[in-house]
This record gives C-alpha cells, sequence and structure tokens, in this order.
C-alpha cells in the first residue's frame, strides 16, 4: 500500500512538473480557440483533465510537449464544436492587442488583419499555422498533427498562398 501512494505521488508530481513547463503551450491553443479569458481559464483546465486522464498511458515515443499540444489542440476542438460561439468571436476583442501601441498603426492592423483571417481558417489548418509559427520544425508538426513532413510543407505552403489573397482582397 505504502509503495502505491509513494508512486502515485510520483506519478503525480512528474505530470505537474510536465504541465508547468508546457502550460505556455497549452494556453496559446486556448487563446486560438477560446473568446474570453472566461473561456480560456475553462478550456486550459478542461486540457490538464483530459491529459492527466491520458497521462498513465503516455509512451514516450514522443516528448511530453508533443504529446500535451494533440491533446490540447484535440480538446479545443471538440469544445469548439461544443461552443455555440464562433471561433472568430475571438479575433473582435482587440484588447487583446493593448500591447502593441509602440508600432505603428499600419503594422497594427496587419496585425489584426492576419490574426483575424489565422481565426477563419479551418481547425486543421490554424493548427499547422500556429506550430509554424512556435518555431515548430516541419516534422515536429508532422509528429503532433499524423501527416507527413513533407504535407506539412505542402499544406503551409497552400495556406500562406490562401492568406496572402485573403490579405489583399481586404486591403
Amino acid at each position: 500500500m505504502e509503495l502505491t501512494m509513494a508512486l502515485d505521488r510520483t506519478h503525480t508530481d512528474a505530470f505537474i512538473a510536465d504541465i508547468t513547463l508546457n502550460e505556455r503551450l497549452i494556453y496559446k491553443v486556448c487563446s486560438m480557440y477560446a473568446a474570453d479569458a472566461e473561456e480560456r481559464k475553462d478550456l486550459f483546465q478542461e486540457v490538464v483533465l483530459q491529459a492527466w486522464s491520458a497521462y498513465p498511458r503516455f509512451q514516450q515515443t514522443s516528448s511530453f510537449g508533443t504529446w500535451l499540444y494533440r491533446i490540447a489542440l484535440n480538446t479545443a476542438i471538440n469544445y469548439k464544436r461544443k461552443s455555440a460561439r464562433s471561433i472568430t468571436s475571438s479575433f473582435d476583442d482587440f484588447s487583446r492587442f493593448d500591447h502593441l501601441s509602440n508600432i505603428s498603426s499600419e503594422d497594427e492592423e496587419n496585425y489584426k488583419l492576419m490574426h483575424r483571417l489565422i481565426g477563419s481558417l479551418p481547425s486543421f489548418d490554424k493548427a499547422l499555422v500556429m506550430l509554424y509559427m512556435d518555431d515548430y520544425t516541419y516534422q515536429q508538426i508532422a509528429d503532433i498533427m499524423g501527416i507527413s513532413a513533407s504535407n506539412v510543407g505542402a499544406k503551409l505552403s497552400r495556406i500562406k498562398e490562401k492568406l496572402k489573397k485573403q490579405a489583399n482582397s481586404n486591403q
């Protein structure tokens, strides 16, 4: 019994340490899929709960961050499906961009436009862009998304072209 309790404590401590190291990653996913601070907090908690439930099955064939990102993404996509709110509404509240006061108004408008356009992408494409913007390699993105690295490159190229066309039509 004492050995089981010690293992449970070790298991819990390891999980908490892993989550703490990766909470920025979870928050980024939550920020893309939840409209306001309260929803982001709820989604964050749901991601941690889902990760905790799946943690005993984590086999370390990939990094914890990769595994957690996939859980966060799946949880966020399911959340979006269940939510009555549109994901694009999260980009209508620009109070999150107050820190942009030191850049030109033209750059700020371009920044807001790109966030709006990225927010309107299908979930899978949005996830690819988020990972790319977070400086993941094509291979890391492929591992997370379950596609080949060459497919990542092709999809990102198509997404970039689509975003360019949409941005040009909005100017």
